[in-house]
């Protein structure tokens, strides 16, 4: 990326390794980050609001959309497309904004693609035991479900070759420290930091 602009953050990682709380830990942390909402053709589900959870689109917007090259990346999961927007991600970053995104390893590779310079970071659970642990207490899948988002857990760490950067969760405290540290490396010294992190 061109000096003084702003970086794009990507966060990845397999169902049920923290990503969302690692997540949720760091925009608390460095309020400066910007948040990029995908775009998506399902419908809303109840609690969710336009414009803070997705933004819900038409299937023939979004496929305009592919047409026109207005997706950074984007996927067809369970017959419903979701997508980040390019030109939200141009203009933050022109503007000298950072973003994070929170897409698979699929995304991340389109991502990369058009931004390079991304600064990938990947979630590791301890090993798969312990996935498939956290999967069995949290209780929101059935075995079936827990089976393959399992084999899909072994897919997507196989491809962790590709990130910048590598987290293990395996103890949250140290994992959302060890997680700012790598955003600290990046952000500008001019910003405020937050002086939990050390």
């Amino acid at each position: 990326m061109e000096s003084g602009s702003g970086h794009i953050f990507i966060l990845s990682a397999p169902s049920g390794a923290g990503k969302t709380t690692l997540g949720r830990a760091l925009r608390e942390k460095f309020p400066h980050i910007g948040y990029s909402i995908s775009h998506t053709t399902r419908p809303p589900r109840k609690g969710e609001t336009d414009g803070e959870d997705y933004y819900f689109i038409s299937r023939q917007n979004f496929q305009e959309g592919i047409r026109s090259g207005h997706w950074a990346e984007w996927a067809r999961v369970h017959d419903h497309y979701y997508g980040t927007s390019a030109a939200f991600l141009d203009q933050e970053i022109s503007h000298g904004h950072d973003v994070l995104l929170d897409i698979d390893v699929q995304g991340t590779r389109q991502l990369l693609k058009r931004y390079p310079g991304s600064i990938t970071i990947f979630i590791m659970p301890p090993d798969l035991p312990a996935l498939r642990k956290r999967l069995e207490t949290r209780g929101a899948d059935s075995p079936e479900t827990i089976k393959k988002r399992l084999a899909a857990a072994e897919e997507e760490i196989n491809q962790r070759h590709i990130y910048r950067h590598i987290i293990i969760n395996d103890h949250l405290p140290e994992a959302i420290t060890q997680l700012c540290n790598v955003i600290r490396q990046y952000t500008s010294p001019s910003r405020p930091k937050d002086p939990s992190v050390s």
